[in-house]
């Protein structure tokens, strides 16, 4: 299993944190591909044993793409793309599970979910204002590159959290020529992290917030499987904020202009994860990973709030081909095979493993998000800190927290 290289220095400066780590030039665990430090890099510690990239696109065949718009003093926005099937593959359906702790938000295409146990195609998060155009972007995506999938209808999934702080949100800035590029753009490398995409113009615990991601591997009868977590964290208050059990809430309390920001409630913003798995669940286990998404909020010190959107979405990439009598790679000529389904699954009583990746992962994406962030200042001045990383890594290196 990978293992992480130790951190042999923290510099810390005006411009930021640097982790130089032993071993290759740029160990994915410690830095962002464009070389922004992640959580372990200022010395957050966490359980479990992370995939090569600790991203979701360790879970084979899961693409991530971005568009990220960034215009003069207003915009700060964009599209995030995830397809957990590849590019290549989105028309055999997924099972999946949704889970809505507060719903104060929107995601696209829940109903069938709950109706069926499944959803098709890519999956688009942007801000809120520019839901209906993401989900219309996938649809043209879809017409575009995979006209044979698109003769009858589309439910796309299509998440968003607000970003109206930093971003004109009323000016149409996303269109769905970004959203087809987000799709178009996707890879199965280590995604970026922070205020790209979807996330730009997100904020966390009244810091600058964004996108975050992580993994965990399970080992079940033999074999290791992946669970993949990937959020939009716009959530929380700063009086709540805790990393690694370490309330620090007090001690940041200062430079925090969101605070006087009246326009919205406290704690509104929202936060959309998606997790994706290649272990073998029913949609009901779905629905139960989905759910523990929560307890890997709670751990980053969140309680929760009314004007908050915190929607989550589980899909296991296992069992291709078992949720249509369509065969996938035959749909033009719509041949249908075996007239029953089959269905291999982690028993009930084996599932807690993979519940505990998926809290593991989500409160060290939520961290990445946090740390792999600078100062961002946008519409009508309004300016996001970045959470202090050297402040941060002082705290955390104090004697009474070793």
């Amino acid at each position: 299993m990978p293992k992480t290289s130790p951190v042999t220095l923290i510099h810390v400066s005006t411009q930021g944190t640097q982790a130089l780590a032993q071993g290759p030039e740029h160990d994915p665990h410690l830095a962002t591909p464009t070389g922004k430090p992640r959580a372990r890099a200022v010395g957050l510690k966490f359980p479990g044993t992370p995939g090569a990239h600790n991203a979701i696109t360790d879970v084979p065949g899961v693409e991530v793409g971005y568009r990220t718009l960034i215009e003069g003093d207003q915009v700060r926005t964009g599209v995030t793309a995830i397809h957990p099937r590849g590019k290549a593959n989105p028309g055999d359906p997924v099972a999946t599970g949704y889970h809505s702790l507060n719903g104060n938000g929107e995601m696209t295409g829940v109903s069938w979910i709950e109706e069926s146990g499944t959803c098709q195609g890519p999956i688009a998060i942007t801000n809120t204002h520019a839901v209906g155009i993401a989900h219309a972007g996938i649809i043209a995506w879809m017409n575009r590159y995979h006209a044979d999938l698109t003769d009858v209808w589309l439910l796309p999934v299509a998440a968003e959290t607000w970003d109206g702080y930093l971003n004109d949100i009323n000016g149409h800035h996303v269109n769905e020529d970004t959203v087809v590029e987000a799709l178009q753009t996707a890879t199965k490398t280590q995604p970026d992290e922070g205020s790209v995409g979807g996330g730009t113009g997100m904020n966390c615990y009244h810091y600058k917030g964004g996108n975050g991601t992580a993994s965990r591997l399970v080992e079940y009868d033999g074999t290791t499987y992946t669970v993949g977590v990937f959020l939009q964290a716009n959530f929380g208050r700063r009086h709540e904020l805790t990393l690694n059990g370490v309330y620090l809430g007090e001690e940041l309390a200062d430079d925090n202009p969101m605070q006087e920001f009246r326009t919205a409630p406290q704690g509104a913003g929202s936060v959309i994860a998606i997790v994706v798995t290649d272990a073998p669940f029913f949609p009901s286990q779905c629905k139960t990973l989905a759910r523990r998404v929560t307890l890997g909020l709670a751990r980053t010190g969140t309680t929760g709030s009314h004007s908050s959107g915190d929607i989550f979405l589980a899909v296991s990439t296992a069992n291709a081909g078992a949720f249509s009598s369509k065969d996938p790679k035959n749909t033009k000529n719509q041949q249908t095979r075996a007239a029953y389904g089959q269905l291999n699954f982690i028993p009930w009583d084996a599932i807690d493993p993979f519940s505990a990746a998926v809290v593991q992962a989500t409160e060290e994406a939520v961290a990445n998000a946090l740390i792999a962030n600078e100062d961002m200042t946008g519409r009508d001045g309004h300016r996001s800190p970045a959470l202090p990383r050297h402040r941060l890594a002082e705290i955390l290196s104090r004697p009474e927290r070793g």
